[in-house]
């Protein structure tokens, strides 16, 4: 177990490098911190506390961007699940080792989320502490993006094509920004975990099966107790850059 001791509030990314990013269409450089840069240092602006789970970071690296804000914590990336699944399996396991100390979590895409407001001091948060909160675009499940992107998990599990269907006109959750108290993401985790480990591990697609994923379970085992969209996220993918009314901007 790793001498870091976390806080009880926590917002978590991860940087993996040489492999391949299909969604970028290159292989990362191993130690360019200019890529997780605005991340944190939206973290340490607000006082907050952030882990960034990392696999090619240097030791100066680390040692110079260290804060007592955000730590730089090595893992080992193990394939074949993709880098975009495999980080649900680092943020499982670092939960189980410190659930003790852990209350409440944000897991985050790294590269364009960046952090405006503590999450965890909003009066939303606090009032609802059984909700799995998420970010989500302005585009509809049944987007021809998304159906590219659930062929493979169409094809393995039985009754994602009457998911698809029943929630073809639902907003298009998106897995950049999620978060809640520590039993909603242990358990939120868990789930998602198995899924990718049952039917994502043999994925040989262009797709990540991420969002697939990550919409399914959601909209099919959590619709009760989730919020999505503000004030929990900007719009995806308009660059709102002077906004601070929302917990993170995601692009």
């Amino acid at each position: 177990m790793d001498p870091f001791q976390p806080g009880p509030n926590l917002i978590m990314a991860c940087h993996f490098t040489g492999i391949y990013d299909v969604n970028r269409s290159t292989t990362l450089p191993d130690d360019d911190f200019s890529l997780v840069q605005d991340w944190v240092d939206s973290i340490e602006v607000l006082g907050l506390q952030g882990v960034l789970f990392h696999n090619n970071f240097s030791t100066e690296t680390c040692a110079r961007h260290q804060s007592r804000h955000v730590q730089f914590l090595e893992v080992a990336y193990h394939p074949p699940l993709n880098p975009n699944v495999f980080r649900y399996l680092v943020y499982r396991d670092f939960l189980a080792q410190h659930a003790a100390l852990v209350q409440n979590v944000f897991v985050t895409d790294v590269g364009d989320v960046v952090v405006c407001q503590n999450p965890f001091v909003a009066p939303l948060f606090l009032e609802k502490p059984g909700t799995l909160f998420c970010g989500d675009e302005p585009k509809l499940l049944g987007d021809a993006w998304m159906l590219d992107h659930g062929a493979h998990l169409r094809s393995k599990i039985a009754d994602y094509g009457a998911f698809e269907a029943d929630f073809k006109d639902a907003t298009l959750l998106n897995c950049g920004v999620f978060g809640g108290n520590i039993a909603v993401m242990q358990s939120f985790l868990a789930a998602l975990c198995t899924l990718h480990t049952t039917y994502n591990v043999d994925n040989k697609t262009a797709y990540t099966g991420d969002m697939g994923a990550f919409n399914y379970l959601v909209r099919t085992k959590y619709p009760a107790s989730m919020w999505h969209g503000a004030p929990v996220n900007t719009v995806f993918k308009n660059y709102e850059t002077a906004r601070r009314d929302c917990w993170f901007r995601h692009k």
